[in-house]
């Protein structure tokens, strides 16, 4: 956790610095993303609000995502991901929107993705989407590992 708070660090800084705000959708790092971010000291410069939008309905009611927007797209993708960060930048009115949506484990998901599978997007000034696979089944570890990676892909391109 030391190192995710540190990673967080880093990123809450560079936000400060840019004066630029930040909205989180998460769904299997289950607000780890999140609570990192609110351990830096003076977040609420940079911080908007975020949410787990760990089923069909939170993404519908905290994003405002429309369900025939979901009905297109597969969940823990690519491009679900980049439709939740867009969701989250908009919806909190944020410089950035930051999502990650994947299968931590101990199984994969319903949409054949191994444990250890998630895709990290940011929307911004710099649109990014990554996919992390940990070949890990372990749930905690990989939880910790999608946000580290989601906070870096961020932090890559804040510097």
């Amino acid at each position: 956790m030391k190192e995710l708070f540190a990673i967080a660090n880093t990123v809450g800084e560079a936000l400060k610095r840019r004066g630029e705000t930040i909205a989180v959708a998460e769904s299997s790092a289950g607000g780890l993303i999140s609570a990192a971010l609110l351990a830096v000291p003076g977040a609420s410069a940079y911080f908007m609000g975020g949410g787990v939008c760990y089923t069909r309905a939170a993404k519908i009611e905290l994003m405002d995502i429309p369900p025939a927007v979901l009905d297109k797209i597969r969940s823990s993708s690519e491009p679900h991901a980049e439709v939740l960060a867009r969701a989250a930048k908009d919806r909190l009115s944020a410089d950035w929107g930051l999502a990650e949506t994947g299968a931590a484990g101990p199984r994969g998901n319903r949409y054949g993705d191994a444990s250890g599978h998630t895709c990290i997007a940011i929307d911004g000034p710099i649109s990014k989407v990554t996919t992390i696979e940990t070949v890990s089944d372990d749930r905690e570890a990989n939880m910790l590992i999608f946000a580290k990676e989601a906070l870096q892909l961020l932090g890559k391109h804040l510097e």
